[in-house]
Parts: C-alpha cells; sequence; structure tokens
C-alpha cells in the first residue's frame, strides 16, 4: 500500500483542526439548518446581503434562532458578513444546490446521525449496534431495508442511487462488450441496474439475486417498465454460501455489492460466483476503492461510509482498497484480465474470469 495522509500542518494549524472535529456533529447540524430553512436559498436569491432580521422574517423562524445559525455558519465559512449584512459563500452555494453534498448530507442525517453514539460499542462487537436506534430486530441494515421509514429509505437510496445511476451509463458498453444474453445481477436490491440492461438490449435476459424483500421492490419497478418478461428474480440469502447461485450466465454482475461484507464473506460470495461460472463467462465487479479516487473529497466520503457500514449497516464491512479485492478474487480462484477506472464520478471496474 502506497503512503497516504501527511502531518505538515504547524501545531497551531493542527490544534485548530482538533477543536473542529470536537464540534462536527454540532455544526453539521447547523450547516442542515442554514439550508433546510431556507435561509442559504434566500442569500443565494440576494446576493447583495441581507439583514438578521429579513433573514429570520423570511425564513419564519425567530431572530434569535436565524442568528445562532449564520454565526455558526461563518466558522463553517457556508457564510460571511458584511457591515450587518450576510451573504452565502461558495462552500454555502455546494452545500445548497451541489446534488452529491445534498445525497450525502440527507444520508448521513436520516440513516446514520442517531445510531453513531454507538460507534464504539459497533467497533467492540463487530455487530451494527447502531441500527437498535431505528430498528430493534435484524442483524443488518438490509433485512431491515423493506420495512423501515419512509425518510430512512429515502435517504438510504438517495445516498446508493445517487453514486450508482451516474456510473450506469458509462458501465453498459463495459458489461455488453462481449454481448451477453444472459446476466445474472447479484444483489440487484430494486432492480434499477437490470431495467437498464433490459433497456440497453432487446435481447438480454436478467435475473435478480437478492433477499425476498428487496425483490419484492424490484418486481414492482420491473412491471413498472414492462420487462417482467425479460427479468426476472431468484430469491435467495447470499450470505449462505450452501445455496448455489443459478448457473448458465454469460455475466454475473456485482455492484457497490461486495462493500456491503466482510472479507471472509466477500470470499464465499466470489467462491459462489466462480462456482456458477463456465470458462467463458465473466465476473464483473464495479466498487468505489478509495486508493483509487481522483479527487480528496471522493476518499474522504469512503472512508466516512466505511464508518456506516461498521456501526450502522453490519458491523464487519467497509470500503476497500484495490489491492485487497483483487487478492480476495485470486483466493476464490478468479483472474481479474481488466481494470477499468474512472467509471463514473468514483467507480473502478474489475472484469474477472474463472481460473482454468
Amino acid at each position: 500500500m502506497r503512503t497516504y495522509g501527511n502531518d505538515n500542518k504547524s501545531a497551531l494549524e493542527a490544534k485548530t483542526e482538533a477543536t473542529k472535529i470536537a464540534f462536527m456533529p454540532i455544526m453539521f447540524q447547523a450547516a442542515k439548518g442554514l439550508r433546510d430553512f431556507g435561509i442559504l436559498q434566500y442569500l443565494r436569491k440576494n446576493k447583495d446581503g441581507k439583514s438578521v432580521t429579513e433573514i429570520a422574517e423570511n425564513c419564519n423562524i425567530s431572530q434569535y434562532g436565524a442568528l445562532v445559525l449564520l454565526e455558526a455558519g461563518l466558522s463553517l465559512e457556508m457564510i460571511k458578513v458584511d457591515t450587518d449584512k450576510y451573504f452565502i459563500t461558495k462552500t454555502g452555494y455546494f452545500v445548497l444546490v451541489d446534488q452529491m453534498t445534498r445525497a450525502n448530507m440527507d444520508f448521513t442525517h436520516d440513516v446514520n446521525y442517531l445510531g453513531f453514539y454507538h460507534l464504539n460499542e459497533a467497533i467492540k462487537t463487530g455487530k451494527p449496534a447502531g441500527l437498535k436506534n431505528v430498528f430493534d430486530k435484524p442483524n443488518t441494515v438490509y433485512e431491515a431495508l423493506a420495512e423501515m421509514s419512509p425518510k430512512f429509505r429515502e435517504s438510504w437510496f438517495g445516498f446508493d442511487h445517487f453514486y450508482s445511476d451516474d456510473s450506469f451509463p458509462a458501465a453498459l458498453p463495459i458489461v455488453f462488450k462481449n454481448n451477453p444474453k444472459r446476466i445474472m445481477d447479484v444483489g440487484g436490491n430494486t432492480g434499477k441496474f437490470s431495467i437498464k440492461c433490459a433497456q440497453y438490449s432487446d435481447s438480454v435476459k436478467v435475473t435478480i439475486l437478492d433477499l425476498p424483500g428487496q425483490l419484492r421492490d424490484a418486481k414492482k419497478n420491473i412491471e413498472e417498465h414492462g420487462f417482467q418478461d425479460r427479468i426476472d428474480g431468484f430469491p435467495i440469502n447470499l450470505l449462505d454460501f450452501s445455496k448455489p447461485y443459478p448457473t448458465g450466465y454469460d455475466v454475473i454482475w456485482m455492484s457497490q455489492f461486495l462493500d456491503c461484507f466482510s472479507e471472509q464473506e466477500i470470499l464465499g460470495l466470489m467462491t459462489n460466483a466462480r462456482n456458477a461460472m463456465d470458462e467463458n463467462a465473466e465476473l464483473l465487479i464495479m466498487e468505489t476503492f478509495w486508493d483509487l479516487q481522483r479527487f480528496e473529497a471522493s476518499t474522504y466520503s469512503l472512508h466516512a461510509t466505511s464508518l456506516y457500514f461498521t456501526c450502522i449497516a453490519n458491523g464487519n464491512s467497509r470500503m476497500y482498497h484495490s489491492e485487497d479485492m483483487i487478492k480476495l478474487a485470486d483466493m476464490a480462484g478468479l483472474e481479474v484480465t481488466e481494470i477499468i477506472e474512472n467509471v463514473g464520478i468514483s467507480h473502478t471496474i474489475l472484469r474477472c474470469r474463472k481460473k482454468m
């Protein structure tokens, strides 16, 4: 693994960063308040600046409420003030309008925030301890997803789909490079990728492997698009490694899927995929590997997402380094024949074949 990170700050700069970290959860809520109360939008429309009184009246909150949020915004560098008038900054603008930032913020608030009080417990136990704050039955978020609150589901799927949807147009030509007739979509969730495949090719047939609850959601979406004759579901607990995958597929597709599991579980999933492949079949793995990102913000987001897996999702998975995934493929009897980087926003596709 290459060297990452640095220790180049002065002592004063480092102490300032430490202070920001100490208050980060509180300031996050202030940033969200500036967005949700409409303060950022109001200031964006009024580039000449507005007073506290004007902001409070327009956003239907008290002057006190507007003031504490605006002053937090100054330290967050989302707001600036000049002669008693407040203005939105570039950072505030992106919190307001950038769709990736919005997806990340809603995911942090609606899916993660309450549960992260239990992060240390999750680290100690290897269990998603934060999940009990939002649901008290399952061992993983995936078992509960179909029964979660509408807001939880909206932000969970909004986060998941934001990153995957952008990558699908770039991924489809890679998936169809060798003209597959049958595709297995492992962990296909709501069926979005399977539907994209059916739209891309008039002849391809797709089978989604997932839990029954997820397949119910997928079936609704498939029927709405009229593809029930070419997309079907195969209900399976993918972590029951005694259950084999169906055979006879040209492509086995795993998109943003393996990062949901521990290394040992990934090995089991890859091994089951290998056992379902013939000498001509391909396994395509699309993931956001944190070491292959073009931008610092992407790596930061992926490291934070690893903690979501620790505390909320399942307690034992993470966003992986590409070398870790390639080693696991080798252990499962697979050969990585191609590595395709910069697919969509931040994805990489590993093209794998069965070792003969």
